[in-house]
Formats: structure tokens, C-alpha cells, sequence
């Protein structure tokens, strides 16, 4: 078989793997939906395998068309490196880029970067999605990320750059202080309503506490009376004076400054966890991304990003 045959249907392929949908895909790829079906129908009837199963509400991939989608998508990153280079030498950062960033931190301070990028750079083709769970780039093909916290020692298959370190810090509305009011000491904090960052799986992040030894950060398990798993919902809680949270200060910096909110217990801020801009290294030679990497690394490190982030 010759190399050319074996690309045919690839890409329609791939486009149903990631939309799950036959009809969105052909969209997508501006074919009917029948010229989608017919070539993964054909693509299956080369490998020998089925793709994808399929019922009457749902769509997803077989064992094999996982595999064969990981490869796939390594495939045409491949072929488009390969194009990229090309252009190498080009001053104009075109193509597709995939960014990942942490869900309320990325939608309020990067994204608007991002979008600036974007505008001065229209050839440019952001994905961008948001998720705070971990996610492994090289295998889920993203070319940047902004990570806050994250492993001591970096894959070898990752370049990264330190922008700063999150202040996290306790806060209150002053209804609630004024109901319930205000805790002295660690141990007060019992007593009183707590807001937690729930996790998907069910378990609540616990709090980390300074003001022990000089960069010493202590867990506390949190029993919450409320548990969120986003940042911005809440701070929405906390605003509406339903207990006590530990918020990132880049979130409520405005809040405590206009009196909405009241920061306590000063003593137990945490410097929290460092944050860094994460990329693939073998990406990091294409315009768009280092083009994208020397726009974002400066303006995340002078937003006052080390005073604060989640």
C-alpha cells in the first residue's frame, strides 16, 4: 500500500474522535455527513477493525480507535512541524496552537493576553481549553500551559519558566463577621462556617497555612459547609456571606480594597504554590509558540502575578 493511501480518512477520523459526532465533524470538514460515514467506514474496513462504537446516543472509540487516534493526532502534529519549518523564518506566527490553562487564573489574567496576541497576530489559530485537573501535554498534544503547583522535577519532554508564587489568604464578608463574628487563631476557624475547593471526585482540597518556619506551608483538612470546585464560584460564596474561604489574592485583591470583603487571620497567608508557564519542548522552535511563549512570559511575571494566583 502506498504512503498516500494510508492517510486517506485520517483526518475525518480524527475530526469524529473529537467532536463524537458524525454530523459535527462533517461541519467541521464542510463534507456531507454521509462522505464522513462512508470514509470511516472505509478506514475501519482497511484496519480491519471497528473504530468506534456506536448506539443510538452515544459515540466513542473503541480500544483500538484509541490507539489509533493517539497515533493519528502524533501524525499530523508531525506533518505540521514539518510544514511549520518551512516557514521558520517567517516574522508571522500562523497555525494552529493548543494552550490549557487553570480555570479561573487563565480566564482572568491570560486569556486577555491570549486574545491581544490573537488580534495583533490574525494568521494565529488558539485552542484554547481551561481545566485544573492534571493533563499530560505530550500525550494530549498541547503546546503551552500555565501550571500552578505541579511536580518537583519536569519531564525531560517539557520546558518550563517560573512567573511566581500565590499568595493564599482567608476572607470573609463583613455580614458574615458581623453574624458570626471575626476568628482570632487557627483553632477559631472550627467554629465557624468554612467554604472548601471541592474536587471532582468528591475529596476537598485542604488549606495550606503559613506562619510557621520561614517558608514552612502547613495542610489543614478542611470540613467544609460548602465545597466549589471553581475558584471564582467561590469567591461568589464567600461575597454573599456564607462562610469563610481561603482565596487566591489575585482574585479578591479589588473585593478587599473596596471593603466587599474583609481579609482574617493575616498571620496564616500561605505563599502557596509556584506557577509556571510549561511548553513542549520539541514545539517550542515553531514561530507560533515561541513567538507566543516571549509575549506571555514577560506579562505573567509583571502582572503582580507573585502576589497571588489558584
Amino acid at each position: 500500500m502506498y504512503a498516500s493511501e494510508r492517510l486517506k480518512g485520517i483526518d475525518v477520523f480524527v475530526a469524529v474522535a473529537e467532536i463524537g459526532s458524525f454530523s459535527a465533524a462533517a461541519e467541521r470538514l464542510s463534507l456531507s455527513g454521509s462522505a464522513v460515514s462512508k470514509g470511516v467506514a472505509r478506514l475501519e474496513a482497511r484496519l480491519g477493525t471497528r473504530l468506534f462504537n456506536r448506539t443510538t446516543r452515544r459515540l466513542s472509540l473503541t480500544e483500538a480507535g484509541a490507539l489509533f487516534y493517539k497515533t493519528c493526532t502524533s501524525v499530523l502534529a508531525d506533518l505540521e512541524e514539518a510544514e511549520q519549518a518551512i516557514f521558520a523564518d517567517s516574522d508571522t506566527p500562523h497555525g494552529k496552537v493548543r494552550i490549557d490553562l487553570p480555570a479561573a487564573f487563565g480566564r482572568l489574567h491570560v486569556l486577555p493576553l491570549i486574545v491581544a496576541f490573537t488580534r495583533a497576530h490574525p494568521r494565529l489559530q488558539p485552542h484554547v481549553s481551561f481545566s485544573d485537573r492534571y493533563i499530560d501535554p505530550v500525550q494530549e498534544g498541547v503546546d503551552i500551559l500555565v501550571r500552578i503547583g505541579g511536580a518537583q522535577a519536569w519531564p525531560a519532554a517539557l520546558g518550563h519558566q517560573y512567573f511566581g508564587a500565590q499568595r493564599l489568604a482567608f476572607c470573609a464578608s463583613p455580614d458574615y463577621l458581623a453574624r458570626h463574628g471575626t476568628p482570632q487563631d487557627e483553632q477559631a476557624l472550627e467554629r465557624h462556617l468554612c467554604i472548601g475547593y471541592g474536587e471532582a471526585a468528591g475529596l476537598v482540597t485542604p488549606w495550606y497555612l503559613g506562619g510557621g518556619l520561614p517558608g514552612e506551608i502547613r495542610q489543614r483538612i478542611v470540613q467544609p459547609h460548602l465545597a466549589i470546585g471553581d475558584g471564582e464560584g467561590m469567591l461568589d460564596a464567600v461575597l454573599a456571606g456564607l462562610g469563610i474561604g481561603q482565596l487566591p489574592t489575585w482574585l479578591t485583591r479589588t473585593h478587599i480594597e473596596g471593603g466587599t470583603l474583609v481579609e482574617v487571620l493575616p498571620q496564616l497567608t500561605s505563599q502557596g504554590l509556584p506557577m509556571n508557564l510549561v511548553w513542549l519542548k520539541r514545539r517550542e522552535g515553531l514561530p507560533k509558540v515561541r513567538a507566543l511563549l516571549d509575549y506571555l512570559l514577560p506579562r505573567l511575571s509583571a502582572e503582580g502575578c507573585s502576589e497571588g494566583a489558584a
